[in-house]
Order: C-alpha cells, then sequence, then structure tokens
C-alpha cells in the first residue's frame, strides 16, 4: 500500500505503512500497532486499569474500607449507654415515686415487707433498661441512618458484609448476640481488636460490619 502519512506531532511525512515517526519516534497507528500480528477484523481489546489483590473473603466493593476498632466503640458504647439511661430515668423517676406512695399507704417504710417491691422495682428498671437498649439500637442501625447517635458522633455505621443498609431483624439479631460475647468473658468483643476486619463475635454472627467514614 504506498501513500504518505503524516506525524501529528511534527508534522513529518512517513510512509503510510510506519508504525512510528521518522524523526520524532511518535506512534502513527496506536491502533494498528496494537493491533499488530492478530488476524483481519480483529479488535483492539483496551489494556486493563491497574488493580490491587484483594485478601480472600472480602467482597470486591469493601476493598480499601477502614473499619471502627475495639477502643473507638467503647467510647461509642459508652455514649449510647449514657443516652439510653436518660431516657429510662423519667420513667424509672415516676415508677420510684409510686412505689414510695404504695410503701407508706401500706405502713412498709421499714422492714422485711418492703423487700418484695424493692426486688419488683429493679426488676421492672431492669427490664425497661433492656428494652430500650434493644429498640434504641435495632432501629437505629436500621434507619438511613446506620448508626446509633454514638457511633454517628466518632464517624462510624454499620453495614452488612456489603456495605448494605442491615434489616430491623438483623439487628435486633446483633444486639442480642453481643450478650453471648460478654458471657465468654468478653472474649467476643476482644475479637474486634484481633480480626482483621474488626468484627466482634456478634459481627460474625450477624454477618456485619462496623465501618469508619
Amino acid at each position: 500500500m504506498n501513500g504518505t502519512l503524516y506525524c501529528n506531532k511534527c508534522g513529518a511525512p512517513n510512509n503510510v505503512s510506519s508504525q512510528y515517526c521518522g524523526r520524532c519516534g511518535t506512534a502513527l497507528n496506536p491502533v494498528a500497532s496494537a493491533a499488530a500480528g492478530t488476524g483481519p477484523g480483529a479488535t483492539t481489546v483496551p489494556a486493563p486499569a491497574v488493580s490491587y489483590p484483594v485478601p480472600a473473603g472480602y467482597p470486591a466493593a469493601m476493598a480499601g474500607v477502614r473499619y471502627g476498632g475495639f477502643w473507638i466503640r467503647v467510647v461509642a458504647f459508652i455514649v449510647d449507654a449514657i443516652i439510653v439511661r436518660v431516657a429510662v430515668h423519667p420513667i424509672a423517676a415516676i415508677f420510684g415515686i409510686s412505689l414510695a406512695a404504695s410503701w407508706a399507704g401500706m405502713g412498709m417504710h421499714h422492714g422485711l415487707g418492703a423487700l418484695p417491691f424493692l426486688f419488683f422495682g429493679g426488676g421492672v428498671l431492669a427490664a425497661l433498661i433492656i428494652g430500650a437498649s434493644w429498640l434504641y439500637e435495632a432501629l437505629m442501625l436500621s434507619s438511613s441512618y446506620q448508626a446509633t447517635v454514638g457511633k454517628m458522633i466518632l464517624g462510624m455505621k454499620v453495614t452488612d458484609l456489603y456495605g448494605n443498609r442491615i434489616s430491623f431483624a438483623r439487628a435486633t439479631g446483633r444486639h442480642f448476640a453481643k450478650w453471648l460475647s460478654g458471657m465468654i468473658l468478653c472474649i467476643g468483643y476482644i475479637m474486634v481488636g484481633l480480626t482483621e476486619r474488626k468484627q466482634g463475635l456478634h459481627d460474625f454472627i450477624a454477618e456485619t460490619l462496623v465501618r469508619r467514614n
């Protein structure tokens, strides 16, 4: 094939079959150069972008994500515990006043007769705290915030293994799985500081991750 091909960079004339400019060395037909050695009609496949290996078990979309470590989650837990108790306190106070009035009416200010009321009052208070903690955490984690107030303050949110928002049911399971993490000498919590993606036992059970923004 005869003809002249001019370099786009320096304008020098070159033979149409040349791949590089004889004056400046610029590629005259990059597509043809890339396709050299292939048959007629072959298409050029762009070189893939540089990629880095993702450790086994990681969803590709989660590579490079930062996770909430042990101590930052401890601080978030303390903040959330304070919030729950502040919310429960008015109800407990009203209950306490009612209980004191009952004792006064029955003449049970002193003696063993007041013990059943004390046990009952303590049980009600514990039930209030447990129920409030569950609803607070499950509702917040399954909401669009994907985090409790403590976690939001510290720039964390809870997701599934693929970065999606979790359901109320999964958030509930994760909450009560924390009891198991605590019952085995808190080993389930200590795992947060030892595992690669900062997962506690409750995170493994619920298949969740605590991500940092």
